[in-house]
């Protein structure tokens, strides 16, 4: 499927970046070739602020950005044109194609990167590099940057600061362009069919691994990159550990069966999560806790507006779920108390969502200080995911009480991935059942 991303519109983002850098210089590495195994490598994987800003999809580059130089304002660094190399591991676009492929100032071959890279530092008050997982490169990065300043003395000119780039990125980053959500919605898509599958197949015998095998078949039948994250597909307690992924377990007659999982599609991410019984009906309890869950969700949701603070939504969330355990017996004491000691995390240990997008966990602060939480602004995504854990042998805070034996042993969570809307929110994943009469058979 074609990238709905033109080159228009990353040379957009690059100009965006170009205008705030003003005297500075910004440094981006691709991503590093991840080894899976003694020689054997993983799949690549390009790094998120190198495909946002260039659509190119090599490893072994740099790009630098230097608004103030007076020739080239964006230079690349690209790994040169090789047969031999190329017959073992695959094409490369070389400088040539990638300066008429990415519409750089200047492209240079990756081994001259030393010998000009400080060109376009010595004349920046700052440099912006976000450290990453390459360690060799960083530290170029910071050699270079010593080595300048040790001449600042001598020549007046020179970065005297070293800073992270998300300071300029992520606030581009996390608001959406149509083309970016064109995207996120075929991810979503996808990964819709494949909830929707699961649950039809999904019944006592099977292993949790053969549920994840169609969904992830399913992800690559239709031209997804595979999945966005490793698949949870957790039954009966195993649901009670957030990031399982043994996918081992066979299920059971009574098992709830909870699937965190979603595809990724040039780069962009679902999230998606459902908790159903396998055998099609809820126990008691199992449906007592489910509709708390998605009540809280429901309240969480509808705080996911423009204009609310980010925390909005957490909040509600915790709100509901207290009340619950308060009207249940999980929880006592004040209501007020509780929260601001959080003697709840217990049974609900994490945040309600994060941003959404090129990372599954998208880059952008949530609050802009100590006291001041972001804002939601149109455009943005989130997941909303609340949800309990009860686990068996729970151990409970001091002064709060034991939990019953029938409710232990039982995981459930419900996510959704919501776009901020001018007018409120929409909630993108809506085609994947929720309520508890549609999971019931």
């Amino acid at each position: 499927m074609p990238n709905p991303v033109r080159a228009e519109e990353y040379a957009q983002r690059r100009a965006q970046l170009l205008e705030k850098l003003g005297q500075s210089t910004a440094i981006f590495r691709s991503a590093p070739q991840a080894i899976m195994h003694n020689d054997v490598e993983y799949n690549f994987r390009q790094d998120s602020d190198f495909y946002y800003l260039t659509g190119f999809d090599e490893p072994g580059a740099v790009l630098v950005f230097a608004p103030h130089h007076g020739e080239h304002q964006f230079v690349m660094f690209v790994r040169p044109k090789d047969v031999k190399a190329e017959t073992w591991s695959g094409r490369r676009k070389g400088v040539d194609l990638a300066k008429a492929q990415c519409g750089a100032d200047a492209v240079f071959p990756i081994q001259e990167l030393d010998e000009k890279l400080p060109d376009y530092l010595k004349q920046a008050d700052r440099i912006y590099y976000r450290f990453g997982q390459d360690e060799g490169f960083n530290a170029t990065v910071i050699r270079h940057w010593r080595k300048l300043m040790r001449g600042r003395q001598r020549h007046g000119t020179g970065p005297m600061a070293l800073e992270h780039s998300g300071q300029l990125l992520d606030g581009l980053r996390l608001i959406k362009s149509p083309a970016e959500l064109e995207t996120l919605r075929r991810a979503i898509a996808i990964s819709v069919e494949a909830h929707n599958l699961a649950r039809t197949l999904a019944k006592p015998g099977l292993y949790e691994y053969q549920i994840q095998a169609e969904m992830e078949y399913h992800f690559r039948r239709q031209g997804a990159m595979g999945p966005a994250y490793p698949s949870i597909v957790a039954s009966g307690d195993n649901a009670c550990i957030l990031h399982y992924v043994e996918n081992n377990r066979q299920l059971q007659a009574g098992d709830l069966l909870l699937i965190d999982a979603g595809c990724c599609v040039d780069y962009y991410n679902a999230d998606i999560t459902r908790t159903f019984p396998v055998d099609g009906r809820f126990s008691p309890e199992q449906a007592i806790l489910y509709d708390l869950v998605l009540a809280a969700q429901t309240a969480a949701i509808a705080a996911v507006q423009p204009g609310n603070p980010f925390n909005s939504y957490h909040d509600a969330a915790v709100s509901t779920l207290v009340d619950g355990f308060l009207e249940l017996g999980l929880l006592q004491g004040d209501k007020a108390e509780l929260i601001k000691e959080e003697k709840y995390k217990h049974l609900y240990m994490h945040r309600t969502g994060h941003w959404l997008g090129l990372d599954v966990h998208d880059v952008g602060s949530y609050k802009h200080s100590a006291e001041e939480w972001r804002q939601f602004q149109a455009g943005q995504v989130v997941t909303v995911e609340p949800g309990i854990y009860i686990r068996p042998g729970i151990e409970v805070p001091e002064g709060q009480p034991a939990i019953p034996e029938r409710w232990q042993g039982i995981g459930i969570r419900i996510e959704d991935d919501v776009l901020v809307t001018p007018e409120g929110n929409e909630v993108l994943t809506l085609a994947v059942p929720k309520q508890r009469a549609e999971l019931e058979q």
